[in-house]
């Protein structure tokens, strides 16, 4: 079987390090290793519209700002395909059709759909787009017929609701012509959802507790600076809690042995520096600066790269419309497929155009 693997990002606005631990890291390894045989990276504009179709410049302009984050962090277009989901008719099309396979109640049921719905305030109001995009979403990955879908652990719900739909249509329809998709989260627990710079369960753009991946070494370390640690420790002399920390839990994504001997060579290793804070005798201000360079080795490369995208923002648009061209010819083909297996193709169906002639000559006769 072809490995296929599938991901992507609404564009309601910059990525940040949540993003970047979660998958896009992950994504540009895979994409290195070149253990597979198709990779997309979707930009979900139609899916981002579910929730703000009453702003859909919001999604225009954050387009171009998705697409940047990509290519500064390592994404590559000879490997990888990107492309806009709303240029791929098929996927609305095949959306229309496995509304046909899931009932009302199991989208009621699914977690994700739950939380979200109440993180928007949605619980007296919903949008019927918002509400059906676990359908949407099993468009997206099978019309590609991926089979391997980097997310975080909070979309295994989605991706199940996608296996359930291909599992439906090969008993009504036909088996083989869908593929079941799996889920592959972060081995990290950390890295799984990195928590807001205000030590939030999530970073989220809403709650502006975002390090995004394009703010300057300045923001970055203003945004450090002022992260959540532990409010009990007062004093440098005090015991510090390190669990619920969020400046250690960005350390515990991103540190490694090597930084500590470059910046702070008086600890091995993260557990070392976790020790002495517990113990007391360690001030948050000295770990935050160990951070700002830690993250800053990792951003500052991103940026550099940002800047010299930027200056040429047709040419970025260009590998949005190369990446869309090849994946619309790929969900053209799936398609034809799910039409015949549906026995929907009736202009190609010669079978069924000569059936019918007979029928109704036999019964002129």
């Amino acid at each position: 079987m072809s490995k296929v693997i599938l991901t992507g990002d609404r564009p309601t606005g910059r990525l940040h390090l949540g993003h970047y631990v979660g998958s896009l890291r992950r994504r540009v390894e895979l994409q290195n290793e070149g253990d597979f045989d198709e990779m997309y990276i979707m930009v979900a504009d139609a899916q981002a519209l579910t929730d703000n179709f009453d702003n859909p410049e919001k999604v225009r302009q954050n387009i171009i700002e998705v697409a940047l984050d990509y290519l500064s962090c390592g994404i590559d277009p000879s490997k990888v395909h990107i492309f806009i989901q709303s240029q791929i008719p098929e996927l609305c099309e095949l959306s229309f059709y496995y509304m046909n396979l899931v009932t009302v109640s199991r989208l009621q049921r699914n977690p994700t759909v739950k939380t979200e719905l109440k993180m928007r305030n949605f619980e007296n109001s919903i949008p019927v787009g918002f509400f059906t995009y676990p359908i949407s979403q099993a468009a997206d990955i099978t019309l590609f017929k991926s089979n391997i879908i980097p997310v975080g652990e909070d979309q295994l719900p989605m991706i199940e609701q996608a296996r359930e739909i291909v599992r439906s249509f090969g008993n009504i329809y036909s088996e083989g012509v869908l593929v079941e998709p799996k889920a592959v989260i972060p081995q990290n627990d950390v890295c799984r959802r990195l928590p807001g710079t205000d030590g939030k369960a999530k970073m989220s753009k809403s709650l502006g507790n975002c390090i995004y991946l394009s703010d300057s070494a300045k923001d970055v370390k203003t945004k450090v600076m002022s992260m959540y640690t532990d409010p009990n420790h007062l004093k440098i002399e005090d015991p510090g809690q390190v669990e619920g920390n969020a400046v250690f839990t960005y350390l515990d994504a991103f540190a490694e042995d090597a930084h500590f001997e470059k910046y702070l060579p008086e600890y091995k290793n993260l557990d070392e520096l976790k020790a002495h804070y517990t113990r007391g005798g360690l001030g948050d201000v000295k770990v935050k600066k160990f951070l700002i360079k830690v993250l800053e080795e990792t951003l500052a490369p991103i940026r550099e790269r940002r800047a010299e995208l930027e200056k040429d923002i047709p040419g970025v648009y260009k590998i949005l419309e190369e990446g869309t061209l090849y994946a619309r010819n790929v969900a053209k083909q799936t398609m034809a497929e799910v039409k015949n297996a549906m026995q929907i193709n009736y202009f190609e169906d010669e079978e069924l155009i000569k059936e019918q002639a007979k029928r109704f000559a036999n019964k002129n006769a």
